[in-house]
């Protein structure tokens, strides 16, 4: 077999393994999604009422409800591959990586399988969160079918790039505590974002804090999307924003990986 088969087909085996272990332990899994779920029902049922007044324009808590749910599906990845820096970290100090660079396999297909089953994790997350936005009420009823597909393209690729990241958390981790703890970032940055409020409504000194970070452009995006409305520069900057960390992400994974004794 060529060597782009065997990559294949030893990524699909290490796919499989990971689905797996999510299948088997899946309290992290419901652990890490059950948080923007609860701040999906906590906002808009508990402050909704407070928390529209901040958009303006007489808006009430159905209209909060469209302008928090695509912060909180950016958020719900960020939490997900938190699962994945724990994975990655849990293998490299176990002694599993190990005996695979003992076998007849192809080396990124460890790695490659963690990402893919990670991403496949996001995407089911981002649409049970949204699910139960729908059932609380949100509708998007002025985005057309290509604005959706973007909007699922976006998520994927935020996924993609936030995944890579997590895996080189988990690989420069010590144990599965410390790889948690250092993936904290990718759930505290959402909330320093315009997840939950307008950037306008925030003091003028922390604005700059939230609007040049990854977060913030991709949800304005997704937001736009979602409920048909303009996007501005928000997507040239979310876009550029997922593949800088792709790419970061990617050749910090693999030179970690590659260059570990264990």
């Amino acid at each position: 077999m060529s060597s782009l088969t065997l990559a294949v087909r030893d990524s699909t085996t290490m796919l499989r393994r990971n689905l797996l272990h999510a299948r088997r332990y899946p309290s992290m899994t419901l652990n890490l999604l059950l948080t923007p779920v609860m701040l999906l029902l906590l906002f808009v049922y508990i402050f909704g009422d407070a928390m529209s007044a901040g958009l303006g324009g007489g808006a009430d808590r159905s209209d909060y409800i469209a302008y928090l749910l695509p912060g909180l599906l950016l958020m719900t990845v960020g939490s997900t591959t938190i699962g994945t820096a724990v994975s990655v970290s849990n293998d490299m100090t176990e002694g599993i990586i190990a005996r695979f660079r003992t076998m007849a396999i192809h080396r990124a297909s460890v790695l490659v399988g963690h990402v893919i089953g990670s991403v496949a994790q996001c995407l089911m997350s981002v649409v049970l969160v949204g699910a139960v936005g729908v059932a609380i009420g949100f509708r998007s009823t002025d985005a057309t079918v290509l604005e959706w597909l973007a909007a699922f393209g976006l998520v994927t690729l935020f996924a993609l790039a936030l995944t890579w990241i997590a895996v080189g958390m988990g690989l420069v981790s010590p144990n599965a505590d410390a790889a948690s703890n250092n993936a904290m970032p990718l759930i505290f940055l959402p909330l320093i974002s315009s997840t939950f409020v307008p950037l306008h409504s925030m003091p003028g000194w922390f604005q700059p804090i939230a609007e040049y970070q990854p977060f913030t452009p991709a949800i304005e995006t997704l937001r736009g999307l979602l409920l048909g409305t303009e996007i501005g520069h928000n997507g040239w900057l979310a876009v550029a924003w997922c593949v800088g960390l792709a790419v970061l992400g990617y050749f910090w994974s693999t030179s970690k990986f590659n260059g570990d004794p264990k």
